[in-house]
């Protein structure tokens, strides 16, 4: 196959991968105006329930190949204290994870905190579906502990959901990450 932007290395037919960006254009674009006017609603109650920023940016793994990576900045309504990992670096969240905030268990729950990432899509950084983006850190630890967990991102772009998410939730420990993995490779 012909390459995809840059990326030389890819499984996924050129017709198959614009047919995919329109959808996604499309999708993103209505889910916006569709969800638009709980914006200001969710950034009211994260404002009165803690202080800091509404929206959280997190540095993501992108579309990989063998030769690169791409990053990029995950927008989310925040969910978490401001100074959640100062002392730990990048964890993942427990289900009772204190760092939480009482509005960022509903947003989370909800999975209403995701909705600022329809910006990512439709800026091309992500795609509505798609294998899940992790932090570098994890993603390194996750590498060296996994054998082809690399390999998911390859020549894909990562997705606000996919099968991984609707079957197995959060990841909080490396069994988990294991399993979604299997989902992430059939995509």
């Amino acid at each position: 196959h012909p390459p995809i932007g840059s990326f030389a290395m890819t499984y996924v037919h050129p017709l198959t991968a614009a047919a995919k960006r329109a959808v996604d254009l499309v999708g993103a674009a209505a889910l916006l105006l569709l969800t638009a006017p709980l914006f200001p609603l969710i950034a009211l109650a994260i404002r009165l329930d803690s202080p800091g920023p509404v929206l959280f940016r997190q540095l993501r793994i992108g579309r990989s190949s063998p030769e690169r990576t791409e990053l990029f900045e995950m927008i989310k309504f925040r969910s978490m204290r401001t100074d959640a990992e100062a002392r730990t670096g990048a964890v993942w969240a427990g289900k009772q994870d204190p760092r939480i905030t009482r509005v960022g268990r509903f947003l989370r729950k909800t999975r209403l905190d995701e909705l600022p990432q329809l910006w990512n899509v439709l800026r091309g950084e992500m795609s509505l579906v798609g294998p899940r983006p992790e932090r570098p850190g994890i993603f390194a630890r996750l590498d060296r502990a996994i054998p082809f967990y690399a390999e998911r991102m390859w020549g894909v772009t990562p997705g606000i959901t996919g099968l991984a998410q609707v079957y197995q939730g959060y990841d909080e420990t490396l069994d988990d990450v294991r399993r979604k993995l299997v989902y992430d490779h059939a995509y």
